[in-house]
């Protein structure tokens, strides 16, 4: 059973400054959910705290029955919430073969003794991953680069090992952190692809913090808008892109104007930071550390 990610009345504070201002949102079970909004919204901010990484100042986040709130990150990745990174968090010296095994690591069960002088059980357990982590990047699509280095690899390659390491957590809800940031369009057309084969497949819930908005449009079910730390929006994509408060925190034009669409003009991603193109809408020049 997949449970329901339930945000209610999330409130994160650094300082003086307010970067979760009662936020709220449910991610249904097996769906895909995009949490988006322009830099400095509070997207990080909030993931950070589903993951346990940050504390609230006030609010809840329910998996299921579990308080996530009072969890520390070990915990709650026990519970099966697994999540990447915008920055890619890899071992760089490492073969992609043991980055994948790191990810089953809450999984095993053989002591350090046990591993350690190679015992039956530890050796047949340690078989049991391998097979598990081989099926995982063939599906993933980086079955043929499991003996090379994690840092020999092209960028594209390496944010499908850090999605394909996630997945080796047996996770119930991923956290995916700008997971096409810095990839050409062909890159990140086929994640997309990836992303819609994970929910079918594997039937896991889906949180995603995204700046490409024509990826967002195609695959999400539910899209949660974030500004300044506030929920400015909440429906499917279509009822998104037309509502007037995106359209004002995106491009900043009047509310209600019709002819703004915080889509892409001819339907192709987005350009983020990565890019090398500012973020839309005088959003853009919010600092980083509010995001």
């Amino acid at each position: 059973m997949i449970p329901e990610l339930v945000v209610e009345d999330l409130t994160v504070r650094f300082a003086g400054l307010t970067a979760l201002d009662a936020v709220g949102f449910t991610v249904a079970p097996g769906s895909v959910h995009a949490l988006i909004g322009p830099n400095g919204a509070g997207k990080s901010t909030c993931f950070n705290v589903l993951s346990g990484v940050y504390r609230a100042a006030s609010g809840s986040v329910r998996f299921g029955d579990a308080e996530l709130t009072a969890l520390r990150p070990h915990q709650i990745a026990a519970l099966g919430v697994a999540r990447t990174f915008q920055n890619i968090a890899l071992s760089p010296r490492l073969s992609v073969r043991d980055n994948l095994m790191l990810g089953r690591h809450r999984l095993t069960k053989a002591g350090f003794l046990a591993a350690g002088l190679r015992l039956p059980s530890a050796r047949r357990e340690a078989a049991r991953h391998g097979a598990r982590v081989a099926e995982i990047a063939e599906f993933t699509g980086v079955g043929e680069v499991l003996d090379v280095p994690a840092g020999l690899l092209p960028y594209g390659m390496r944010k499908r090992v850090e999605l394909a390491r996630a997945l080796c957590m047996e996770p119930r809800l991923l956290l995916l952190d700008e997971p096409v940031a810095g990839m050409n369009g062909g890159e990140r057309r086929e994640m997309a692809e990836l992303i819609l084969a994970i929910r079918e497949s594997l039937g896991i819930s889906i949180l995603l913090v995204e700046h490409d908005m024509a990826m967002v449009m195609r695959i999400a079910d539910a899209v949660t808008v974030l500004d300044f730390g506030r929920r400015i929006a909440h429906g499917t994509p279509a009822e998104v892109q037309r509502d007037p408060e995106v359209i004002r925190a995106y491009l900043g034009g009047a509310a209600g104007d019709g002819a703004h669409d915080p889509r892409p003009a001819d339907g192709a991603p987005e350009p983020g930071p990565a890019d090398g193109a500012p973020e839309p809408g005088p959003a853009g020049q919010r600092a980083e550390a509010g995001r």
